[in-house]
C-alpha cells in the first residue's frame, strides 16, 4: 500500500481540500495519515475521518512586529525535528500540503529525506507559508489561470481546489422543506463565511423588503449573527453554520452572494452556482480576495462589489441582473478547466510517489 502525509492547518480553508481529497486517496490504494499542529483547528476536523493525527510544534511566519516572531522561529524548528524524525520512521511515498503556516517544517522536513512533495495554492498570489515550501515541491497546484506566471513553469499546474464530492448531491426539495420555501419563487444563498461578515449580513438584511418581493433568502450569517427580530420573516431563513445539510441549500439555491475566500468561491465554479462575489476589503487582509474575485469577474464566472460599494439600492439591481443573465454565467463556468480538480490532484500525486 502507498503511504501519503497530508498537512495544511491554521484555518478551515487549508483543512477541507484535503478532507476532500480523503476518498480518492482511498480508493487510489493510499494509507493516509495527517500531520498538523498540536491542537489546531485541523485536529479538530480530521478527528471525525478516522485517520492517524501526528501532531507538531508551530509557529506563526508573521510580517508584522511582534513579540512571538522571536519565540516562533525556535517552535518551527522543534516541528521540523518532529516532523522529520516521523517522516523517516514512517517513510510515506509522498506529501501533500494545503498550505497554512504548520506545513512549512513538515514540508521542508520531507524535501530534506527527498520525499517527493505536491503543494496547493489556493490564492491569486502565493502566500508566506507557500513561498518558503516551493523550490521544495516538485508540483504546485493552483486555482487562478494568473497564478501560473507567478510560479516556476516546470512545477505550475492549474487544478482549481479540490471540492467535497457530497456537495453535488443535495436535494432541492429537502433544502425548500428545511427553510420552508415555496418552490415557485427563486432561492438566494448567502455565505458570509465561517465566522460570518458583518457589512454582508447587514447590507443582505436592509436589501430583504426588496429581495423578498422576487425572491427567498437562505442566509448563513455566522456564529452569534443571527437577527432575532427577522426569526419569524417569510421568505428568509437564517443559520448560524450548517454542515451536512449544506448540499441541500446549494441545490436549492438559484444564485449565490458570497464573501471570496478561494476555498468558497472554487465551490460555486464546481456547482455552477452564478454568483455575487463581496470580497473583504484590503485594510482587513493581504487582498487575496479581492484578487479571486477579479479574476472570477474576468473569466465570466462572477458579479463583484466592492465592499465600500455596497449599498442597498445597487445589491439589488445586481442581483436581478444576476438572475435574469444567470445562464450566461452558468455557461462560462461550465468551459472552466478547474473542474476534475480531485482527479487531477490524485494524478499528480500517484506521479510523484511513482517518481520516489
Amino acid at each position: 500500500m502507498k503511504k501519503i502525509v497530508l498537512t495544511g492547518g491554521g484555518t478551515a480553508g487549508h483543512v477541507t481540500p484535503n478532507i476532500a481529497l480523503l476518498p480518492a486517496l482511498k480508493e487510489a490504494g493510499y494509507e493516509i495519515t495527517y500531520m498538523g499542529s498540536y491542537d489546531g483547528i485541523e485536529k479538530k476536523l480530521i478527528s471525525d475521518f478516522d485517520i492517524p493525527y501526528v501532531g507538531i510544534a508551530t509557529g506563526k511566519l508573521r510580517r508584522y512586529l511582534d513579540l512571538r516572531n522571536f519565540t516562533d522561529p525556535f517552535r518551527v524548528v522543534k516541528g521540523y525535528n518532529e516532523a522529520r524524525k516521523f517522516l523517516k520512521e514512517y517513510q510515506p511515498d509522498v506529501v501533500f500540503s494545503k498550505g497554512g503556516f504548520v506545513s512549512v517544517p513538515v514540508i521542508r522536513a520531507a524535501a530534506s529525506l527527498k520525499i517527493p512533495c505536491v503543494i496547493h495554492e489556493s490564492d491569486m498570489t502565493p502566500g508566506l507559508a507557500n513561498k518558503l515550501c516551493i523550490s521544495a515541491a516538485c508540483k504546485v497546484c493552483c486555482n487562478f489561470p494568473e497564478t501560473l506566471k507567478l510560479l516556476p513553469e516546470n512545477k505550475a499546474v492549474l487544478t482549481g481546489s479540490p471540492i467535497r464530492a457530497e456537495l453535488s448531491q443535495g436535494n432541492k426539495l429537502a433544502g425548500l422543506e428545511m427553510c420552508g420555501f415555496t418552490a415557485n419563487k427563486p432561492v438566494i444563498m448567502v455565505i458570509g463565511g465561517s465566522l460570518g461578515a458583518t457589512n454582508v449580513n447587514k447590507a443582505v438584511r436592509d436589501a430583504l423588503p426588496k429581495l423578498l418581493e422576487d425572491f427567498q433568502v437562505v442566509h448563513l450569517c455566522g456564529k452569534d449573527k443571527m437577527d432575532n427580530l427577522l426569526l419569524t420573516t417569510e421568505g428568509y431563513k437564517q443559520f448560524e453554520y450548517i454542515k451536512s445539510e449544506l448540499k441541500d441549500l446549494f441545490a436549492m439555491a438559484d444564485i449565490v452572494i458570497s464573501r471570496a475566500g478561494a476555498n468558497a468561491i472554487c465551490e460555486l465554479l464546481a456547482l455552477k452556482k452564478p454568483n455575487i462575489l463581496i470580497p473583504l476589503p484590503a485594510s482587513s487582509s493581504r487582498g487575496d480576495q479581492i484578487l479571486n474575485a477579479q479574476s472570477f469577474e474576468a473569466q465570466g464566472f462572477s458579479i463583484v462589489i466592492n465592499e465600500d460599494d455596497l449599498l442597498t439600492d445597487l445589491l439589488v439591481d445586481k442581483v436581478h441582473e444576476l438572475y435574469f443573465t444567470r445562464q450566461t454565467y452558468y455557461d462560462a463556468m461550465s468551459k472552466s478547466k478547474q473542474m476534475d480538480s480531485v482527479r487531477t490532484i490524485v494524478d499528480l500525486l500517484n506521479e510523484a510517489a511513482g517518481s520516489k
